[in-house]
């Protein structure tokens, strides 16, 4: 299949790097402007145009698809995928391949359209997920559902762990529908009309509240956020951000909620949460400080029982 590639970030590149290892003939790779990065706000390329540089790829970074129209048309792709690309397909782009264009989203559609379905899967306690690939229309992640696949969620499993689970699993799965889709024996289903949506992660959601969120709501934010943002409050005047806890139960339920109530050394520190229990913080990133274990933490940071995170 002569494919014209669309994506951004490492997952997007995963399945790049599978069709054409797959031998797919990759006849361009559109990818998002490169932008400044980091502290140095150095200008960076993203994953996927670092593989097609590796591999000679024909590149293209527009700011609008429109810009690029007529060089679609010349390349003349049998299909275009897109994988994470972040913007819309017009219809007249859409309409140029022979087979249209498909997608990988990472959830089971209409479950979670939109920009962050894993993130918002893990967010929301679920135990299920998925991923899918579809035909794509001119509505966000509302065409029809090409192959799915169900994927378990681990109790402790972070948004980056499962990520890469997703990634490895979604490129196998893209492979397949395009040979189904090759092969005339591809099915096509509409999806219902109900659907539920993972709209972006915004920071002001990482902003942990002690009196309202639960100990199990908080220990799915703070692995829904873990690796790409990170929940946070403050200790005293300084910002500290969560990466790792654990529940725990027979707290003093007269405590109010942001209240350390055990500082050890092995065990964590111990939080009162809204609701019964709280939490163990197991991994910690202080201000302007490197992530640690709370172990490391505790031995260069004096905390008392009765302090408050807030």
């Amino acid at each position: 299949m002569r494919i014209l590639f669309m994506g951004t970030p490492d997952f997007a590149k995963e399945s790049l790097e599978k069709l054409y290892h797959s031998g797919h003939e990759i006849c361009g790779v559109v990818t998002p402007p490169d932008r400044p990065k980091g502290r140095g706000m150095k200008m960076l390329a993203c994953p996927v145009k670092e593989f097609a540089l590796e591999k000679n790829l024909l590149i293209f970074q527009p700011e609008r698809l429109g810009q690029i129209k007529e060089e679609i048309i010349k390349m003349a792709p049998q299909m275009i995928v897109v994988v994470s690309y972040g913007k819309f397909l017009p219809k007249s782009i859409l309409q140029i391949p022979q087979y249209g264009a498909i997608n990988v989203h990472p959830s089971l559609l209409p479950q979670y359209r939109g920009s962050a379905p894993i993130q918002w899967a893990i967010i929301n306690g679920d135990s299920i997920t998925g991923t899918t690939i579809m035909k794509m229309n001119e509505k966000m992640d509302a065409g029809d559902i090409i192959l799915q696949t169900q994927v378990e969620i681990g109790e402790n499993e972070t948004t980056g762990q499962l990520w890469d689970r997703l990634s490895t699993i979604s490129s196998n799965l893209l492979v397949e529908a395009i040979s189904q889709i090759q092969k005339g024996q591809a099915t096509f289903i509409k999806q219902p009309e109900e659907y539920t949506l993972a709209p972006m992660i915004t920071k002001d959601m990482g902003q942990i509240d002690w009196s309202k969120q639960t100990a199990l709501e908080l220990k799915n934010l703070i692995r829904g956020l873990n690796p790409f943002m990170g929940a946070y409050c403050k200790l005293g005047q300084k910002k500290i951000k969560l990466w790792k806890v654990d529940l725990v139960q027979e707290l003093d339920e007269n405590a109010e909620p942001g209240t350390i109530l055990m500082v050890d050394t092995k065990k964590g520190l111990y939080v009162k949460t809204a609701g019964s229990g709280g939490i163990a913080i197991l991994e910690i990133q202080a201000e302007n400080a490197r992530k640690m274990s709370i172990q490391e933490f505790l031995r260069g940071n004096k905390l008392e029982i009765g302090e408050k995170l807030i």
